[in-house]
């Protein structure tokens, strides 16, 4: 068994859910499970969620096949679209939404020689640049799409912020108004399905966003899209593992590969089976906490593949076998995050599969 752990509450994630649904109430509710779930097991939380959510979003082709292939039938999102190679019968066939963005996936759903026809998302670019149509060829392209007899009438469409976690800028309701203008700019109101462009943050703060869609990603799992954690929310998430050897070390000692620090004091340091091997980031600053026995103490010396240092103190009773939280109940991973300079986001999903998954159901947190 790895002692590295995701320990993931499944009721955290049902607490979320239920939360969102009263921030957006009159919403249906996309739970967003690319990246395994924000490393917390996709095909689970799908299991958990299916009948509490509208849709599922994910990136790709395969992470939608790997939902129908464990017999997930809720609709599914693909938020990239499909790609050159990809195969347009799968979306068509297993109820697979894509989003279109660029003028070529337009051009293959032309062509199509389809009976049935397929869901689709007009993405809209509002200023976040990456994916979508500008708003100067926006309808010109929303009608080509609109044309094309393999695509199902009305047609969904959809946007993303840049900037919702920053509350103070106006790039937000900038981008709002240009969704609405092209939502009133289009003449038959009748091929306008349902609309999107809020996600967590979205959600959380910019209520004038929220409209027939929302789309719930990094707030379904309890951690908050902006700098700070938000009380309502709980993190379903405890990444950990344990102390597998105490010992003694005397002052002016380095410890770990390039002998980066050396202790002031004599102390004792704990080692931890925990490393980047696992996903937690190699180049962590010193004195990031973690969490044992209900005390912080700081990593020390450099993150190694398989082992991380911890100093105790003099005077620690900590010993082998002890659990060591690196963000979870009592470190919010938001916490991390400010120390570290490295994001929320970034830090849960760059898990590896080294580190196993251990579901539980806990109703609230100690």
């Amino acid at each position: 068994m790895s002692i590295a752990v995701v320990e993931v509450n499944r009721q955290a994630v049902i607490h979320n859910v239920e939360y969102l649904k009263k921030m957006a109430p009159n919403s249906q509710l996309v739970a967003i499970i690319k990246a395994n779930a924000y490393s917390h097991g996709s095909e689970e939380i799908a299991q958990l969620l299916h009948d509490k959510v509208n849709y599922f979003g994910v990136s790709r082709l395969t992470e939608a096949m790997q939902l129908r292939n464990n017999g997930i039938n809720t609709p599914i999102l693909a938020l990239e679209g499909f790609f050159p190679h990809d195969d347009l019968d799968y979306f068509i066939d297993f109820n697979i939404q894509p989003a279109i963005h660029s003028k070529w996936q337009i051009d293959i759903l032309q062509t199509s020689l389809r009976k049935d026809q397929i869901t689709t998302w007009f993405k809209l670019d509002t200023g976040m640049h990456r994916l979508g149509f500008c708003p100067d060829e926006a309808k010109e392209e929303f009608y080509r799409l609109a044309s094309c007899s393999v695509v199902c009438k009305p047609i969904n469409i959809m946007s993303h912020f840049s900037s919702a976690d920053d509350l103070s800028s106006e790039k937000t309701l900038k981008q709002i108004e240009l969704f609405d203008e092209f939502i009133n700019s289009i003449d038959d109101k009748s091929l306008i399905g349902k609309c999107s462009i809020a996600a967590s943050g979205g959600i959380l703060a910019w209520p004038k966003a929220q409209r027939d869609v929302v789309r719930q990603g990094i707030a379904l799992y309890g951690v908050s899209p902006f700098d700070e954690s938000i009380a309502e929310l709980q993190p379903a998430m405890t990444f950990k593992s344990e102390l597998i050897a105490v010992r003694k070390h005397k002052k002016g000692e380095s410890v770990g590969y390039g002998q980066i620090w050396c202790s002031q004091q004599d102390t004792k340091l704990g080692v931890v089976a925990m490393g980047y091997g696992d996903g937690y980031p190699r180049n962590i600053p010193e004195n990031t906490p973690v969490l044992i026995n209900g005390r912080k103490v700081p990593i020390v010396g450099r993150v190694s593949m398989d082992m991380i240092v911890v100093d105790l103190g003099i005077n620690c009773l900590e010993k082998p076998g002890d659990e060591v939280i690196f963000w979870g109940a009592g470190l919010p991973v938001e916490e991390i995050a400010k120390h570290t300079g490295i994001s929320a986001y970034e830090l849960i999903t760059r898990l590896t599969s080294r580190a196993k998954i251990h579901y539980i159901d806990k109703l609230n947190y100690d």
